[in-house]
């Protein structure tokens, strides 16, 4: 009888266990559909990727108090044949491990209520992976994992995985129950409400790719996706087609929508390192420091977190003089290949700095010429939606990804955080030639941001020989009023939402001191070391120059200083491209004209001009018939503009084009179809006292029919030329 009443007693368990199993399936299976439409049913990872899995597990799992222990974890990391160096395989590592700490409490209570380890003997090195691999199995909703033929196995995965499949109903009626307690559709919705919003950003996030414009051009880009059938929108919300938009702070970032991610990392231009994706936080950086350099200034980036970061900044100032020194990069380990890394993507003036920051001296020589300082300081990165990302790209510190599972970071931790960040910012502040520094953080909390930037200012020391620094407003666009109104302050802010995740910027700025102006000849000697001024000699003037400079009494000012002098030179230099630029013209003038009939005024000009520039005359049809509308402009230009000492009497009086003299032709209609309407006001050009002299030439007389007698009346009338 006890028999037969322990076989139904286990009977009813069986069939218990097997309804809430059921229900199970089937809330996982709805709950599944219902949040994630359109995503192909998971069939499981790689051996290798649980175990990389678990050994982060390990590293970041909330350790309880003793009394509260209910699963003991050993100490010894997993064992794998080969470190994978496939990005794609340590992100999805990273993913699972961050999933099984979220709901780390729930698989812990699963796998005591479904008496796994009451009753089986487990190593507690073994404990992580089985924690990685339940989360896997409950979700692939307690389905058998697809196993592929080219898959190096595991001992221990393959041991934990017939465990967990023989067990396989009870753990899916224990997840039941779990549910139930908690009054939860599915165990997504036991976590914290930050977390579940922060999941929630992270599945709608836009993408953010900046373009390498040193090997295509933005032009290019948007021709190859368009080919690619990726059309360009103001806006990528809510739109699933293939689409993609530019971003309005930063003119070379585009913006993409989320689901394209699979089908934009197989295209040519991410593989040929065109198209780089990164948070849109590290570009506004980068494009901060940009708006504050000259040509050649040098910058230093502090705590860059992704090479990517330092390869943007190389790419916006390829065309500067412009040196990139980086500093402190705690691990080299996950970019061993980074001089490959930037020989492909086409950087070449970055310098890695071995020491960590605070131990570089403030007057290293090697920094002498560093003006903008660019601080990532390490934060707690609370403004962004997928931690994963900001582990893996911006942050090394995997400790992290705790703070991120419980939704917030402890008070304690973020005093560490932030006096380290105050101690990075103030020994920025201490480069006495730097003249800007750049400070951002993802964080959205007040004691990394806008407090440890006042206190810094508050603080810093005032020296004697430098300005001191001083709160400068945003140096990007403000696109809305929101932006506008978050700026009030000065400092730069992005809230997390839909479309962004959050970013913290500030702009230190330090006044230039009076003694450090630069002048004219400082410009003109930089202009000259670069090769800019082709040749030209900005050395001591000749003692003949210098008595040309005493004779001169027609300029408007006296050369009685060295920029006076400086700008002699460059009015001497433009003289002689504007000599070459007549020399040219009047050499396709005379191609162009009639010299037969035309020996009267050439001897006049002769008389009037230099004969090294002989100059034809204006009025004579054949001139006005072969001559494009553009020359008249520009022969009357090239009177008025060069002033060289040997031509400033000849010059002084062709200075204005009026009063404008008529045709002494008596029939001006024979004339007039062979010059444009528009090029009138070119046949005057001849001195006022010379024009009597002019008129009375017998080979302009002999053409025309009109009275000599009419002729000082029409002078005295000033005639019209618009008849």
């Amino acid at each position: 009888m006890l028999n037969s009443t322990n076989e139904l007693q286990f009977s009813k368990e069986n069939t218990e266990i097997s309804k809430l199993a059921s229900l199970a399936l089937s809330d996982d299976a709805a709950s599944s559909e219902k949040n994630s439409p359109g995503v192909l049913e998971k069939t499981g990872y790689p051996d290798s990727v649980y175990v990389m899995a678990a050994n982060i597990f390990q590293g970041i799992r909330i350790e309880k108090s003793p009394e509260k222990v209910l699963i003991k974890y050993g100490n010894e990391p997993l064992r794998s044949s080969s470190e994978s160096e496939d990005e794609s395989l340590q992100r999805l590592s990273y993913e699972l491990a961050f999933s099984a700490l979220k709901y780390q409490d729930i698989l812990e209570t699963i796998l005591i209520d479904s008496y796994i380890f009451p009753s089986t003997t487990i190593p507690d090195h073994l404990s992580s992976l089985i924690i990685v691999m339940l989360y896997d199995f409950q979700d692939r909703k307690f389905q058998a994992r697809f196993l592929s033929d080219n898959e190096e196995s595991v001992a221990e995965v393959q041991e934990v995985e017939n465990l967990l499949n023989s067990f396989k109903t009870k753990l899916a009626a224990a997840l039941a129950r779990c549910r139930i307690k908690h009054d939860a559709l599915s165990i997504y919705n036991i976590l914290p409400e930050t977390v579940r919003n922060q999941e929630l950003r992270a599945s709608t996030l836009p993408l953010y790719a900046w373009i390498n414009t040193c090997k295509i051009s933005p032009e290019e880009v948007y021709h190859s996706l368009k080919k690619k059938g990726y059309n360009k929108v103001k806006s990528v919300l809510h739109i699933d087609d293939k689409v993609f938009a530019v971003d309005q702070h930063c003119y070379d970032v585009l913006i993409f929508p989320s689901h394209l991610k699979n089908d934009l990392v197989n295209i040519d231009l991410f593989k040929d390192y065109k198209l780089i994706f990164q948070d849109k936080s590290r570009s506004l950086a980068v494009h901060s420091v940009k708006a504050l350099l000259n040509m050649d200034d040098d910058i230093l980036m502090v705590n860059t977190g992704s090479w990517y970061t330092v390869a943007h900044m190389s790419i916006l100032t390829n065309n500067n003089t412009s040196k990139i020194f980086v500093c402190g990069v705690q691990s080299q380990a996950k970019h061993p290949d980074r001089k490959n890394l930037f020989t492909k993507m086409g950087c070449k003036n970055i310098e890695i700095l071995q020491e960590t920051f605070l131990n570089i001296e403030s007057k290293d020589i090697r920094l002498q010429k560093v003006k903008v300082i660019l601080l990532l300081p390490r934060c707690s990165g609370l403004g962004v939606s997928n931690p994963v990302e900001f582990i893996l790209n911006e942050h090394e510190d995997t400790g992290l990804l705790k703070d991120f599972s419980q939704g917030g970071t402890s008070e304690d931790k973020l005093h560490v955080l932030a006096q380290q960040q105050y101690e990075q910012l103030t020994h920025a502040m201490k480069f006495t030639k730097a003249q800007a520094v750049v400070y951002c953080t993802c964080s959205v909390y007040p004691e990394e941001n806008e407090a440890v930037v006042k206190k810094a200012l508050e603080f810093q020391e005032h020296g004697i020989k430098v300005q001191p620094y001083r709160l400068s407003p945003p140096v990007l666009p403000l696109c809305s009023l929101k932006e506008i109104h978050l700026s009030t302050d000065k400092f730069f802010r992005m809230e997390p939402s839909e479309i962004t995740n959050g970013c913290f910027l500030s702009v230190l700025t330090r006044e230039r001191d009076p003694s450090e102006t630069v002048s004219v000849k400082d410009v003109l000697a930089r202009a000259a070391a670069k090769g800019l001024l082709d040749g030209i000699e900005l050395g001591k003037s000749s003692k003949r120059e210098k008595k040309k400079k005493k004779s001169k009494t027609s300029l408007p000012k006296a050369s009685t200083t060295d920029n006076n002098g400086i700008q002699m030179k460059i009015a001497e230099f433009l003289s002689r491209e504007t000599d070459a630029k007549a020399n040219r013209l009047d050499t396709s003038t005379r191609k162009t004209s009639v010299p037969p009939k035309n020996t009267t005024q050439v001897a006049y000009s002769s008389q009037v001009r230099k004969p090294s520039k002989p100059v034809t005359n204006p009025l004579v049809p054949t001139f006005m018939k072969n001559t494009s509308p553009s020359r008249p402009h520009q022969r009357q230009a090239n009177f008025v503009r060069p002033r060289p000492e040997d031509r400033m009497v000849v010059l002084k009086p062709v200075e204005i084009v009026l009063p404008p003299v008529m045709l002494p032709f008596s029939n001006p209609q024979g004339i007039r179809p062979q010059i444009p309407t528009q090029n009138f006001y070119c046949r005057w050009v001849g001195p006022k006292t010379i024009v009597s002299s002019y008129l009375s030439t017998p080979s302009v007389s002999r053409k025309g029919e009109k009275p000599k007698e009419n002729l000082p009346s029409s002078l005295l009338r000033r005639p019209r030329p618009w008849l």
